[in-house]
């Protein structure tokens, strides 16, 4: 017997071996069985409480703080000073440009009576004139300025967080106070702009927050921001919080928003249908390849409309390299 032969009977038996061997000893697969239940379409998303009234109040300076209400948790009117900046720089301009503002004004008083009695000239007095109108507008740019060392609370409201000690430098632009209505509340999220066409104002929306486990938080779509963030391909939507909410503001929550649901729906796990629409279930111990009609596809279910019946035995996750009528062992 030649060389190539002995090879090629080698490859026979070995093969046979093999198809022998899982012959005898089936691939097992875990099934559940299809049953009835709420086909639901959901969107998520993830959004942050917040009032639906507030504003923050920021330093458009950078000075250093000395005086701080230390008023957090209550309430202010609009106006109510909450801290002052260092503002000793600003205030010795002020005094500078006042007392150059004296002397100009003396010096057109001056002018004004020489004019009169036809000794100084009139191109004097109409400098003079335009210098005092000139030290008057930046006198009140100097005052618009000085006001600016002054934080005051912009609405109604009630502090709800304060930052910053005095001493410390607030940057331009740095948060020192956030001020809001404590009820009512919303969460504000970002949707992808794939899933917005799906969400209207008015649809339910279940929240799951790691505060509260055990609780049933739900909330009703609000508000849709017209115009998406181009970079992150999300649009802003608001969801109204019921006035009995357990949720504080600042808190993370989980939103599922509601867009579809069905109820006594045939149902098989979303796992089990494979990337080309396949399903398999088991038959006495053989694998069968069907290819329903679905419905609602949810992450968790999805709903069948026709191919599969209730208790059918679907095998999820979706094998891989499994044929039809190959024996599969049924493992929980």
């Amino acid at each position: 017997m030649t060389r190539a032969r002995i090879v090629l009977l080698l490859v026979v038996i070995v093969a046979g071996a093999v198809a022998l061997w899982t012959w005898r000893t089936p691939p097992e697969v875990s099934v559940t069985p299809a049953g009835r239940g709420t086909a639901a379409e959901v969107v998520y998303a993830t959004g942050v409480v917040e009032p639906v009234s507030w504003a923050r109040v920021a330093s458009l300076v950078g000075a250093r703080i000395v005086e701080l209400c230390g008023c957090e948790g209550d309430a202010v009117g609009e106006g109510d000073v909450l801290a002052r900046l260092d503002a000793r720089a600003a205030e010795a301009r002020l005094a500078e440009l006042l007392a150059r503002q004296d002397y100009i004004e003396q010096e057109r008083d001056r002018l004004r009576e020489l004019a009169a009695s036809n000794v100084g000239t009139r191109s004097d007095l109409e400098r003079a004139e335009s210098e005092a109108l000139q030290i008057e507008a930046e006198i009140a740019g100097q005052r618009t300025v000085l006001d600016t060392y002054i934080l005051r609370a912009p609405i109604d409201g009630m502090i709800l967080r304060q930052e910053g000690e005095v001493g410390e430098i607030a940057d331009p632009g740095e948060v020192l106070y956030w001020i809001g209505q404590p009820a009512p509340l919303r969460v504000v999220a970002e949707i992808n702009e794939e899933d917005i066409p799906k969400i209207a104002v008015g649809q339910s929306a279940l929240l799951r927050s790691d505060a509260f486990p055990d609780r049933e938080l739900t909330a009703d779509v609000q508000g849709i921001t017209p115009m998406g963030d181009p970079v992150s391909r999300t649009y802003r939507v608001t969801f109204a919080l019921p006035g009995d909410t357990p949720l504080l503001i600042g808190m993370n929550v989980e939103v599922n928003v509601i867009v579809e649901a069905r109820e006594d729906a045939l149902l098989i796990p979303s796992s089990a249908i494979a990337s080309d629409g396949s399903v398999w279930v088991v038959v006495g111990d053989q694998a069968e390849i069907r290819r329903p009609v679905f419905g609602i596809r949810g992450s968790v279910n999805t709903e069948v409309l026709d191919g599969l019946a209730e208790g059918d035995l679907v095998i999820a996750p979706a094998p891989a390299g499994l044929r039809d009528g190959a024996r599969v062992e049924v493992v929980q």
